[in-house]
C-alpha cells in the first residue's frame, strides 16, 4: 500500500512539474504532388482558444513573426514564390504599437516547391514562430517530408513536437525509419473543430462602419457638398407634382448616393481582394505614395489649389440628369459624387486604405457607412422641408470645415511616411521629429481657429463665433498636451500614431534622461545594464548571481523576450508601481534572461540539450533551455525569487498577474524568506 500511495504521489508530483509546459498550437502535415517534379508541402496547425500564433508578415517591432527555414534545399529543390498562408487576422497592438498580424483557432500555411535532385528523398523544414495569451511561448518545430514515390499525398508526422517537450519516442523512431502515415489515418488521430470567427469580424465591421459614418458626416460639412442640400431638396420638391412624389424622388436619390458609393467598395475588393490592401500597408512605396497623395489633398484643401475630375465628365453626367424620371436621379447622385470629388477624395481614399486593411468586405460597409451619412440629409429634408429653414446659411464656416480636415489630412500623411521609414529603419522621422512636426501643425491651426492666420478662401471675419473658440482651445490643448512627448511622455491617447519611445534619438526623448534622473550616469556592476525603469539588470545568469552573492541579496529571475506583448505589460503597468518599483530597486537583483535572442553563441559554448534533443546555437535557445530544464516551463513572463544558491524561495512561480497587490505580496514572500534564512 505505501508502495502504490508513493507512486501515486509521484505521479502527481511529476504531472504537476510537467503541466507548466504549455503547446497550445498542434500541428498536422501533408505533401501533395503536382507534378514529377512540383510538390505542394501542407502544414496546418489548431490554435487552443484565446491563443494567437504570430503571421510571417506581422511587422518589426512587434510580436515574433513565423520563420520558416528549409534546412537541406541547397542543390535539391527550389520555393516556387512564397509560403501562402490561410486567413489572418490584423489587431493593432498598444504596448508595441502595431498592426501585429496572427493566426487565431486555426491557420494553414502551403509552400509550393520544384525538386532538382532526382535523389531526394526527404526535405527538411524548421518553423520557428511565437504563440501569445497571458504568456508568450516561442517554439521551434521541425518537419521531414518523405518525397512519394507514387502516392498522391502524404502525411507527415513533425520531427519534433516541439523545442520544449522531449519527443515522444515512437514518433521519433518513426520519422528517423522514414516511414510515411496515410491521410486516413491522421485523420482519425486528431479532430478539427469547425470554427467560427463571426463575433470578432463584426466587431470589426461595426467600428469601420462607424468611423466610416463619421467621415461621410465630415465631408457633409464641406462647401462642396452642404450647400447642394437645400438645392436638390428644393428641386425635388418643386419638380414633384405631390408631395409623396417628391418624398420618393429624394429617397430615391439618397439610395444612389448609396449604391454609387457601395459600387466603388465592391471595385476596390474585386481588383484588390480582400487581402491585397493589407499587405500593401506595410509596403514603403505605398505609404510614401499614399504621403504624397495626402499632402497634395492638404495643400488643395487649404487653398493652395482645387483638385476636380474633368469637366467634361460632371456636363455629361449633369445632361443626362435632365431626363427626369429615375435614370434622371440616378445620374443626379452621379453628379453630386463628381462635382464633390475635391472635398470627398480625400476622405474616401484614406477611408478605403484603412477598410481595405481589414481584409474581406470592410471597403463595402466602409463606403456603406460614409454613403449614408451622406445621403441621409437629402432624405430627411425631402420628407420635412421646412427643417430647410433650420440649416445655418453657407458661408465662410463652410471654408473653415475644409480648411481643419486639410491640418488633418496634413497631420495624417506623416503618419504614413513615417511607416515608410520605420520598416526602411532610415530614422529620419524619429519620434521627435514627428511630434515636432504635429506641434506644428495642430499649432498652427489652433492659430488659425483664433483669427490669426487667414488662408486665400477665407472670408473677412470681424470676430470668431463661441463655437470656433471653442474647438480652437480644444485644438490648442491637444497641442500643448503633444510637447511632453519631447522629453519622454507616453503620449497614450495618440498611442500608435507617432514612432515608438524605442524608434527616436535618445530612450527618454529630447535631452536624453529621464525626468533628470541621475540613474543613467551611475556605475553599473560588470554584466549589468539599465532595464525598464531605470532598473540595474543582468541578462546573464551567472554574472548576476555572482553580484548577488556579493551584495547577499536574493535574486529575483525574469524569464522574458523582447516581442513579449505580456511582459512589456507587467514592466509598464505592474513594475512601475511606487512599492514595487522600490522592492526592484533595492531589495532585489534583477536578472532578465531573453528566450528570444538570437545573437549567436560562441561554437565552443553550442550544444544539444540533453532535455530537448535540440541543437542549442543562440542566447536564447540558451535561456529558453535553461528554463525548461531547471524549472520545466516554457512560457513568458515567468517570475522566480532565488536564494544566492539558485534555490526557489516562493511557493510557486509567478507569471502574468496584473494584479499589483498579489505580485507585491509574492515578491514580499520570497524576499521574507531570504531575511529569515539568513
Amino acid at each position: 500500500m505505501k508502495k502504490i500511495l508513493f507512486l501515486l504521489i509521484a505521479f502527481l508530483a511529476f504531472a504537476n512539474v510537467n503541466a507548466q509546459i504549455l503547446d497550445p498550437a498542434k500541428w498536422t502535415t501533408k505533401i501533395e504532388k503536382k507534378s514529377d517534379t512540383n510538390y505542394v508541402l501542407i502544414f496546418d496547425t489548431v490554435i487552443e482558444n484565446d491563443w494567437h500564433l504570430y503571421s510571417q508578415t506581422t511587422p518589426d517591432g512587434g510580436p515574433l513573426p513565423l520563420e520558416i527555414t528549409f534546412k537541406n534545399q541547397k542543390g535539391n529543390f527550389n520555393l516556387v514564390g512564397k509560403a501562402v498562408e490561410s486567413k489572418t487576422r490584423t489587431a493593432y497592438n498598444d504596448i508595441f504599437e502595431v498592426n501585429e498580424k496572427f493566426f487565431e483557432k486555426k491557420g494553414q500555411v502551403r509552400q509550393e516547391i520544384s525538386i532538382t535532385n532526382p535523389n531526394l528523398t526527404e526535405i527538411k523544414v524548421d518553423f520557428n514562430y511565437q504563440v501569445c495569451k497571458e504568456v508568450c511561448i516561442n517554439v521551434e518545430k521541425n518537419f521531414t517530408f518523405k518525397i512519394p514515390a507514387s502516392a498522391k499525398s502524404i502525411v507527415v508526422v513533425p520531427a519534433d513536437i516541439t523545442t520544449v517537450v522531449p519527443p515522444d519516442t515512437a514518433v521519433v523512431d518513426t520519422v528517423a525509419q522514414g516511414s510515411e502515415v496515410t491521410t486516413a489515418s491522421a485523420v482519425t488521430t486528431e479532430k478539427v473543430p469547425v470554427l467560427d470567427d463571426k463575433k470578432s469580424e463584426k466587431k470589426g465591421l461595426w467600428s469601420i462602419f462607424f468611423i466610416a459614418f463619421l467621415s461621410g458626416f465630415a465631408a457633409l460639412l464641406t462647401p462642396c457638398v452642404f450647400p447642394m442640400i437645400p438645392m436638390t431638396v428644393s428641386f425635388f420638391t418643386k419638380q414633384s407634382k405631390t408631395k409623396a412624389k417628391g418624398i420618393r424622388n429624394a429617397i430615391i436619390y439618397g439610395i444612389s448616393i448609396i449604391g454609387i458609393y457601395l459600387i466603388l467598395g465592391l471595385v476596390v475588393t474585386w481588383i484588390f481582394g480582400a487581402d491585397a490592401l493589407n499587405a500593401l500597408s506595410t509596403n514603403v512605396w505605398f505609404n510614401v505614395i499614399f504621403f504624397i497623395i495626402l499632402v497634395t489633398f492638404a495643400a488643395s484643401f487649404l487653398g493652395a489649389f482645387e483638385i476636380m475630375l474633368p469637366n467634361s465628365w460632371a456636363n455629361k453626367v449633369d445632361s443626362q440628369a435632365d431626363r427626369g424620371g429615375i435614370i434622371g436621379i440616378l445620374f443626379m447622385a452621379l453628379a453630386l459624387a463628381i462635382v464633390s470629388f475635391s472635398c470627398t477624395g480625400p476622405i474616401v481614399g484614406t477611408l478605403l486604405v484603412e477598410a481595405a486593411s481589414k481584409g474581406g468586405i470592410a471597403p463595402i460597409v466602409g463606403m456603406f457607412g460614409f454613403s449614408l451619412a451622406l445621403a441621409l440629409p437629402f432624405m430627411l429634408f425631402a420628407m420635412f422641408p421646412g427643417w430647410l429653414n433650420s440649416l445655418p446659411k453657407s458661408g465662410g464656416w463652410l471654408n473653415t470645415v475644409k480648411v481643419v480636415l486639410g491640418f488633418l489630412e496634413l497631420a495624417l500623411a506623416f503618419k504614413f511616411l513615417s511607416n515608410a521609414d520605420l520598416v526602411l529603419q532610415l530614422h529620419f522621422l524619429e519620434r521627435e521629429v514627428f511630434l515636432a512636426i504635429w506641434i506644428a501643425i495642430f499649432g498652427t491651426l489652433a492659430f488659425y481657429l483664433f483669427g490669426k492666420i487667414t488662408l486665400p478662401h477665407d472670408s473677412p471675419m470681424p470676430h470668431i463665433s463661441v463655437g470656433r473658440l471653442s474647438f480652437g482651445l480644444v485644438v490648442l490643448a491637444f497641442t500643448i498636451y503633444l510637447i511632453p512627448g519631447l522629453w519622454g511622455a507616453p503620449l497614450k491617447v495618440i498611442s500608435g500614431f507617432p514612432p515608438p519611445m524605442t524608434y527616436s534619438e535618445s530612450p527618454y526623448g529630447v535631452g536624453g534622461s529621464k525626468g533628470g534622473s541621475a540613474a543613467t550616469a551611475q556605475v553599473l556592476p560588470e554584466g549589468a545594464h539599465l532595464g525598464p525603469h531605470d532598473l540595474v539588470a543582468f541578462d546573464d545568469y551567472d554574472k548576476g548571481v555572482a553580484y548577488a552573492k556579493s551584495i547577499n541579496k536574493p535574486i529575483l529571475l525574469d524569464f522574458t523576450g523582447f516581442a513579449c506583448v505580456n511582459c512589456r505589460k507587467m514592466e509598464d503597468y505592474v513594475w512601475s508601481d511606487t512599492e514595487i518599483l522600490k522592492i526592484l530597486q533595492g531589495e532585489v537583483v534583477l536578472i532578465s534572461l531573453y528566450v528570444d535572442d538570437k545573437k549567436d553563441l560562441p561554437k565552443n559554448e553550442q550544444y544539444v540539450s540533453k532535455e530537448t534533443g535540440k541543437e542549442i546555437t543562440s542566447i536564447g535557445n540558451k535561456w529558453s533551455d535553461f528554463q525548461i530544464t531547471k524549472f520545466k516551463a516554457n512560457a513568458q513572463p515567468y517570475y522566480i525569487i532565488l536564494d544566492t544558491d539558485g534555490n526557489m524561495l516562493s511557493d510557486k512561480p509567478e507569471s502574468y498577474n496584473s494584479n499589483i497587490e498579489s505580485y507585491k505580496g509574492w515578491l514580499r514572500e520570497g524576499i521574507d524568506r531570504f531575511k529569515k534564512a539568513e
